[in-house]
């Protein structure tokens, strides 16, 4: 039988894929892992890296849901490269960042849980007035946020980016940690050139999906080659971009078959939108639009309050809102998959496993309520507290944080 786990006959739910449908709370294989659990803390922004290194306030973050019942926490967001950020505070990869993370891994080992470093190149995302660096992307394309436009990227940017991801996740094995996941989805580097929308070159890397699939290919390749199995290899990945052009599922499902076939990772984790052009297409629920807006200086403040509408568009909230786009990966492949979004409680976990995902990702929620797990393992009547406002996308920039909890 393809799901681990043991035959419970109270989730005797009968599924396409398995026989049996597993217990979220089972033991579960992940590469060379073996988790306690089936439940993924997702990578959340923390913003608690002033000198884009490790801090104390990082630390707790991730012991928190670590000793509240998560199987496994993702540090987000891992840079492969200084102009591979989104904006300068963030951690990239380096020998100097190294110390900090082992104290990191080591804090969540001792809940229990395992820990994963999201790896990966912001490309047109990445601010470029905040790290001074002049962002690379599939093609030209203007960043309003960072007032520039980014530079295509070249062929020895590429080879060099690549050897960046192999480098990190080699710096990530020495830090300590269990796993990697590669990020190819939200229109960072690598989900840029899976565009058809931001991708309009006529080079090896543009047109089909064949070349446009190259970069994430190869950089999963190499990937898998520095760490063999000495460390899981995941990788996010959106199903669509959620914008007119952008990538469509029939593309993203080659690419996963690809990745699948090529055997360079243990599992993909769904997710959806463009943080460059469509950021709620994932984040459901609230548009926190004055939020956003106090972040910035004038006139950029006024821009965004005035249009921020249009940026931030509003997609009413609904449990497990990606599951209907998920259910294609799910049928046509046989890698393990993480569900994402809208996941909150026992009964939308459950629904998770019946339907043959091996593992679900909680994010906002566990903002909230980091011993959500725990509570829902010890009573599956209870309910997240998350309201899906969204306010705390807007506190990135001093520390992630629900600001329903009172200070």
């Amino acid at each position: 039988m393809r799901w681990l786990g043991v035959n419970l006959p109270e989730l005797s739910v009968q599924n396409p894929r398995s026989e049996v449908v597993v217990d979220v709370f089972e033991s579960a294989r992940l590469g060379p892992l073996t988790l306690r659990n089936r439940v993924v803390k997702a990578a959340t922004f923390e913003g608690m890296t002033p000198d884009a290194l490790v801090t104390d306030d990082l630390i707790e973050y991730h012991r928190r849901p670590a000793a509240g019942g998560v199987a496994m926490t993702t540090v987000a967001y891992c840079a492969v490269a200084p102009e591979g950020r989104t904006e300068r505070r963030q951690i990239h990869m380096r020998p100097e960042a190294v110390p900090g993370l082992r104290r990191l891994t080591d804090a969540v080992h001792a809940e229990g849980a395992a820990v994963s470093a999201q790896i990966g190149h912001a490309g047109p995302v990445a601010d470029a007035s905040s790290t001074k660096m002049r962002a690379l992307s599939a093609g030209r394309f203007f960043n309003p946020l960072g007032m520039r436009f980014t530079k295509p990227a070249t062929a020895e940017d590429i080879e060099r980016v690549t050897r960046a991801h192999a480098g990190a996740a080699r710096l990530a094995i020495e830090a300590g940690f269990d796993a990697v996941e590669i990020h190819f989805g939200h229109n960072y580097l690598a989900s840029s050139f899976l565009s058809p929308r931001l991708n309009k070159r006529d080079d090896a890397y543009g047109g089909p999906i064949e070349n446009r699939a190259k970069v994430a290919l190869g950089i999963a390749r190499a990937v898998r080659a520095e760490v063999g199995d000495r460390i899981a290899v995941t990788a996010k990945i959106n199903m669509r971009d959620g914008v007119p052009g952008g990538l469509e599922i029939d593309d993203s499902l080659q690419v996963a078959r690809w990745l699948q076939e090529e055997g360079t990772v243990d599992a993909l984790e769904l997710t959806a939108g463009s943080s460059l052009l469509n950021p709620m297409y994932l984040f459901r629920g609230g548009a926190p639009v004055k939020e956003f807006a106090a972040n910035f200086k004038q006139p950029l403040r006024t821009g965004i309050r005035m249009s921020g509408d249009k940026f931030l568009r509003a997609y009413p909230y609904k449990d497990v809102f990606l599951l209907e786009h998920a259910r294609r990966f799910r049928a046509e492949l046989d890698l393990p998959l993480i569900l994402l979004g809208g996941v909150t409680g026992r009964e939308t976990m459950d629904r998770a496993m019946a339907e043959g995902f091996q593992f679900v990702a909680m994010g906002r929620a566990l903002l909230r309520e980091p011993d959500l797990v725990n509570r829902i393992a010890a009573d599956p009547a209870t309910r997240s507290l998350c309201i899906h406002c969204n306010r705390c996308m807007p506190t990135i920039y001093t520390g992630t944080h629900c600001p329903e909890i009172p200070a």
